[in-house]
This record gives structure tokens, C-alpha cells and sequence, in this order.
């Protein structure tokens, strides 16, 4: 925490360049004193090149993991005109926004989920409301006060009584409620798919919740493809609003392979961006 808000009175008072230049230092730290964190960075790297990973690819994946948390210093605050973001989005969600219906975005620790707010800077209006589960949710919140005290963040814990009404009034509201879809908890039913050539283990939650909301869920990702420059990506996964009881487990495991499928995509498009630094296939 003492290192992140130095970082940000860096970047506030000295500018964005002279802070990069600690990012450079964290991500050697990393690959020196991170044995387990570098490790699985080379397992990772291995499976998505296709041959060894060098030790300057691990270098590579620290330092863009370190260049996205740098730039949610200035998102928190609002400052979109330092960045370049493309946005491509289907036509469904900029409809289902323009018209103030709501949108359940499923993203992953892939890239920056900070970034789902240059998609609300297209479409003024819309909050970011987050899924998240309250161990998470109390370690993002401090990072977040470090940063920006006044940033206001919308945070609701699954699992809860009333986490499913909480959800259903955000999106009847016109938010855009974010969950990442790539870590299962506790006794949270998983379905085994393929990834980058290996099974991995992948909780059915949030598909499960679109069910039952019956919506649609659309998958995002944004990912950083240079300093200070980001490429959102939105893709339908599967329409909720229609489907027969006796149709669900079916529609639901479509829709997590699909989704699975669009991971290892944008991992090979961009592959320094996947920030899961354990042995995911364990």
C-alpha cells in the first residue's frame, strides 16, 4: 500500500513517464524475489507460444501486469484523455445502453476490467457495478482509497441473501455489472474445458445467474496493447431471456465453452495480458 501510493503521487505531480520508470523496477523485483509468480508466468507463456518462454517474455508479462495496475491510478480519477481506447461492442449492447436496460458483462483476469468504464464514457450514463466476493472486494477497496479516496465503487459480495435482488435492480437500472469468470470459490459447481491445450477447471456461477435473471450475458475483455493504450472487446455469449427449463444445462455449458474459447483467442492475440500468476491447471 506504501509502495502504491507513492507510485500515485509519482504519476499525479511528476507525470505518467516518471512513474513507468518504477514499473520497470517491480517487475524485476518480481521475476528475482517471485519464484512461484514466475514460475507459472513461464508455465503460462510456454503453453500459449507453443515452445520454452525466455526470461525476458516473464520480464514482458510482470511489466504489462504492473502497466495496468499504474493505469487504474488514472482511470479511478477519471482521466480518459490520457488514454487511447477503442471500444468494439455489438450493436445489442450499445442498444440495451442507449435504452437504459442494463448489461452483465463477464470478463477475466485478463487484460484491465478497469477499462469497462471507457465503454460508459461512450454512453454517459450507466454505473460500473462489480460481483465480487468480500475478501476481494475489502483488498480492492483499500487499493482503491489509496488511489482515490473519492472514487465511488459499487461492490456487491456473491453468495448473499440478497445478492441476486441486488444484481437484478443494478441492471434494471442501467448499469453494467461486471463479474470475472475465470476463478470458482468454495463449493461453486465447475465444468472442466479446454484451455490452451490443457483441462481447466471453470465455475458455472455467473452463467447460472443470467439464467435465472434470464438476460443476456455478453463477454468482455480489455485489453492493453501499449502504454497508455487499450482495445475493449465485446462478444454475446449466450441469450438467457428464452430458454426452457429443460434446455438450461445445455445452453449453459455452450455458453461457458464459447466463452472459454474467446479466453484462448485473446490470450494468443495479446498474450501478456493474462494475469493468473498460480498454476492454473492445477
Amino acid at each position: 500500500m506504501a509502495m502504491l501510493r507513492v507510485i500515485t503521487w509519482i504519476s499525479m505531480k511528476l507525470g505518467r513517464r516518471q512513474a513507468r520508470v518504477i514499473l520497470h523496477l517491480i517487475a524485476g523485483y518480481f521475476l528475482l524475489f517471485a519464484p512461484t509468480a514466475s514460475r507459472s508466468s513461464r508455465a503460462y507463456l510456454t503453453r500459449v507460444f507453443g515452445q520454452p518462454a525466455h526470461i525476458w517474455q516473464i520480464y514482458r508479462h510482470f511489466l504489462t501486469f504492473s502497466a495496468t495496475i499504474h493505469d487504474r491510478i488514472d482511470l479511478l480519477n477519471n482521466r480518459f484523455d490520457l488514454f487511447d481506447i477503442h471500444v468494439h461492442q455489438p450493436e445489442a449492447i450499445a442498444t440495451a445502453v442507449a435504452a437504459g436496460q442494463g448489461v452483465l458483462l463477464l470478463g477475466a483476469h485478463l487484460g484491465s476490467f478497469e477499462v469497462l468504464r471507457g465503454v460508459g464514457q461512450q454512453h454517459p450514463g450507466p454505473r460500473v457495478v462489480m460481483v465480487m466476493y468480500e475478501q476481494n472486494a475489502q483488498r480492492l477497496n483499500a487499493m482503491l482509497s489509496a488511489i482515490n479516496p473519492m472514487a465511488e465503487q459499487n461492490i456487491i459480495p456473491p453468495g448473499r441473501m440478497d445478492s441476486m435482488i441486488r444484481v437484478q435492480e443494478e441492471l434494471e437500472n442501467g448499469a453494467l455489472v461486471g463479474l470475472l469468470g475465470d476463478r470458482s470459490f468454495g463449493k461453486e459447481k465447475v465444468q472442466s474445458i479446454t484451455f490452451l491445450g490443457k483441462p481447466a477447471l471453470w465455475p458455472s456461477g455467473p452463467f447460472r445467474m443470467a439464467v435465472i435473471l434470464r438476460r443476456p450475458i455478453f463477454f468482455m475483455v480489455g485489453l492493453h496493447t501499449g502504454p497508455g493504450k487499450y482495445e475493449i472487446f465485446l462478444e454475446q455469449l449466450a441469450d438467457f431471456t428464452e430458454v426452457e427449463r429443460d434446455e438450461r444445462e445445455a445452453v449453459v455449458h455452450r455458453a461457458m465453452e464459447k466463452y472459454v474459447s474467446l479466453l484462448d483467442k485473446y490470450c494468443h492475440m495479446a498474450p501478456y495480458n493474462w494475469f493468473n500468476f498460480f498454476d492454473f491447471w492445477q
